[in-house]
């Protein structure tokens, strides 16, 4: 027999939904059903909270649950981040069907997405995060800048081999952090980000 569930343990369970709609109660039931709680209730909180800033975009939900308790809140991806800075008008997920995005964004929206991004992010810094975001707005389909994703990268690329490429002397005489350091300025300035 399992053990007696506590009221006071705080549980998180994770849920993919679209923005403003009430999923169906039957997807919910096996996440949320032996914590007792009601999936319809649950459906139409996640709705309501989604409804203002995530209306029909595909995102994940936090719920948090405690004393048969749950608050909501998003956890939105970098798709969703990259398609919400597009500014493109609501749409009926029904009616419409694959939907091409080919809007701009600026440069300045993928830094902010790469500054959300950030915690959940593989990589060593903010330019990392940054090169991720722009892969995510390559597959998205917009451009950035009125630039392909692809080319802004390429900018980047040549200062990453110049600094693999330093010889061993250089290492070791310390000439390689004069370039590492240089390299990460000229970062900082193509993201506006501080050294």
């Amino acid at each position: 027999m399992p053990p007696k569930f506590d009221p006071n343990e705080v549980i998180e369970v994770f849920v993919r939904v679209t923005g403003g709609e009430v999923g169906a109660a039957s997807s919910l039931a096996p996440k949320i059903g032996p914590l007792g709680l009601s999936p319809k209730k649950i459906g139409e909180d996640i709705a309501k909270e989604t409804a203002k800033d995530w209306k029909g975009l595909r995102v994940t939900v936090k719920l948090t649950v405690q004393n048969r308790q749950a608050k909501v809140s998003v956890v939105p991806s970098a798709a969703a981040l990259v398609i919400k800075a597009l500014k493109e008008p609501a749409r009926d997920r029904k009616k419409e069907k694959n939907i091409k995005h080919t809007g701009n964004i600026s440069m300045d929206d993928i830094v902010e997405i790469a500054r959300v991004m950030r915690p959940r992010s593989c990589a060593k810094n903010l330019a990392g995060t940054c090169k991720e975001m722009l892969g995510t707005a390559q597959s998205v389909g917009c451009t950035v800048d009125h630039e392909h994703p692809q080319a802004i990268m390429a900018k980047v690329r040549p200062q990453q081999q110049q600094r693999l490429s330093t010889p061993a002397t250089a290492v070791a005489t310390g000439e390689s952090r004069s370039v590492l350091l240089s390299m990460q300025q000229r970062l900082a300035a193509l993201f506006q980000t501080p050294v």
